[in-house]
């Protein structure tokens, strides 16, 4: 995890736009890098490093003797490089993940560069000699990308849109910092000037789709037919395969742990790929809640079972409300959902960066979206209709629960990974037939809890443990999060401001006093650019005016038994 950011064409002078840069410094605390193109003048990189691979030649932008003409700034993890390396013996400089991104372009081209790697990425390559730049972002966005491009040709890219915002130029930015799409490459032409011209955006992957970097996976064939046990079979040995890639570190590992089904897999999974391949520190677990909460209680009983190192941060009200400000701000949304999820997760990586020195942090993003976890899934009409739910989730992960684990972790300079979006476990799970991935007996992610019955990682009563709402899930035994906050959001909006709210926010304007104080705050840091956002994240087929688990009646009710 670090913060790239990259001009090109710039007018004004670029030691006073690489202020911009350090608004994302939070991204790389170990070092700053500011470096011109050579020949371009008005073209520069800024790299914020967070070392995890390679400490000693990680700076970026990264340059090799062989290919002097390429500059490479990425963000990510590329976790077959050494794979790849062996396959088409490219001879490397560094130790870095990431030069593995100049050899294949060398070899074989922009296309086959974005769809061989297997891991998560967002970068910006610089060719020189061929007068091309390349921007790329992986399948579900776990490493996010803004850009801007104006008319006469000036382009910036950066990790976070915060780091656009306040740039210098001839003509207006306002409305074109934007979102790069996951799954997709840019080619741009480099013009002498310095400035850029698009050429083609292009999609190299859909998350169904079987990876093309399949060819050279630590794991080979598995059976593809659809009996039971062979499927159950098939999940365990892939999802422990994007566990075990993933532990690819120099620097601490730690993991979040909810006591959901999807935390508490991921830390018994990786704790015993830890003492496989003799990591000689325990395993730091984190959970958050308030006193005697549901999580809190659940994730200890996950902890003593798999034998973790367990930290509990306990949340205290008033620092979780005032908090929303700076969380709003990380995060660059207003969505609802996002905010109430990412309050938690911000204070819980606050303590793992001021407390422990865990740096890289597993966490359980994905499950609910790939495995239908959702509660509303129950009222799907069809199985095939809830497989198109779970792709579309998929799709849009970028926007809601994938921003909200980047932005949260990377504001306190640690690096996120989620094994459940391993581009091979995603596709294998979404090729299974729509009937086989459906809630059954009323419990949902059936298939998932059923592959890993007999497997022991877990307690019986973890691995079928219900999904709570987050809210919920942290609440004291008293009053649940979602009350307190509703309660404190009551004082601060005015009835007469929500009921004008469609005439100031006219683009999805704010139905609830908690939507109208997010929305207050977002346009208060990143005014009129409520166009991030497409759409509230809100479950379907039901008739619901709040996105939380915690309004839907099948939630309720099995809450009530």
């Amino acid at each position: 995890m670090c913060g790239i950011w990259a001009l090109f064409g710039s007018d004004e002078c670029l030691s006073v736009q690489c202020l911009s840069a350090m608004k994302i410094a939070h991204r790389g605390p170990d070092a700053f890098r500011f470096e011109n193109v050579n020949g371009f003048t008005n073209c520069c990189f800024g790299f914020h490093r967070l070392a995890v691979v390679d400490q000693l030649y990680g700076m970026q932008p990264i340059r090799v003797k062989k290919f002097p003409y390429l500059w490479l700034c990425y963000n990510g993890e590329i976790y077959n490089f050494k794979q790849l390396q062996k396959q088409f013996g490219f001879d490397f400089q560094t130790l870095v993940d990431g030069e593995v991104i100049l050899h294949l372009y060398n070899r074989g081209g922009i296309e086959q560069t974005a769809s061989m790697l297997d891991g998560v990425f967002a970068f910006i390559l610089l060719d020189t000699a061929n007068r091309k730049v390349f921007l790329a972002r992986d399948t579900y966005g776990v490493r996010p990308l803004f850009k801007v491009l104006t008319d006469d040709g000036f382009l910036g890219v950066c990790s976070e849109a915060k780091g656009l915002l306040n740039l210098k130029h001839s003509t207006s930015l306002c409305s074109k910092v934007e979102p790069f799409l996951p799954g997709h490459y840019e080619v741009l032409d480099l013009k002498p000037s310095g400035k850029v011209a698009s050429v083609e955006l292009v999609k190299f992957h859909s998350c169904k789709d079987e990876p093309l970097h399949v060819v050279c996976d630590t794991v080979e064939a598995l059976p593809s037919d659809f009996d039971l046990e062979t499927v159950k079979s098939n999940i365990r040995i892939l999802f422990e395969n994007a566990v075990r890639k993933r532990l690819m570190a120099h620097r601490r590992i730690g993991c979040l742990l909810s006591g959901g089904l999807d935390s508490s897999l991921v830390a018994a999974v990786l704790l015993k790929l830890m003492k496989e391949i003799n990591i000689n520190y325990p395993l730091q677990t984190f959970a958050i809640g308030m006193e005697n909460s549901p999580d809190l209680l659940a994730a200890r009983k996950v902890a003593a079972h798999i034998g973790s190192e367990h930290h509990e941060v306990i949340l205290n009200t008033e620092e979780g409300i005032q908090a929303i400000e700076e969380v709003i701000f990380s995060l660059e949304t207003y969505d609802i959902t996002t905010i109430r999820a990412s309050i938690g997760m911000y204070l819980v990586s606050k303590y793992i960066r001021k407390k422990t020195d865990s740096v890289v942090i597993f966490s359980g993003e994905g499950s609910d979206e790939l495995t239908q976890g959702y509660i509303y899934f129950h009222k799907a009409p069809s199985p095939e209709e809830a497989a198109e739910e779970s792709e579309r989730l998929l799709k849009e992960l970028y926007l809601f629960d994938v921003l909200r684990a980047d932005r949260t972790t990377a504001a306190h300079g640690l690096e996120l990974r989620v094994p459940f979006l391993d581009h091979r476990f995603t596709s294998y799970y979404l090729s299974l037939p729509a009937e086989l991935r459906i809630p059954k007996n009323g419990i949902e992610k059936y298939l998932l809890r059923l592959s890993f019955e007999d497997s022991n990682l877990l307690p019986k009563e973890i691995l079928w443990r219900p999904k709570e709402a987050f809210s919920d899930g942290i609440a004291s035994v008293k009053k649940s999060w979602f009350s307190i906050l509703q309660d404190y959001i009551d004082q601060q909006v005015d009835d007469l401001l929500l009921e004008k709210a469609a005439e100031k926010y006219p683009f999805n304007p704010p139905k609830t006093k908690e939507s109208y104080y997010y929305r207050q705050i977002f346009e208060k840091h990143y005014s009129g650019r409520s166009s991030w956002l497409p759409h509230y994240w809100m479950p379907r087929w039901v008739k619901a005016t709040d996105p939380s688990a915690r309004t839907l009646k099948h939630y309720k009710s099995a809450a009530q038994e």
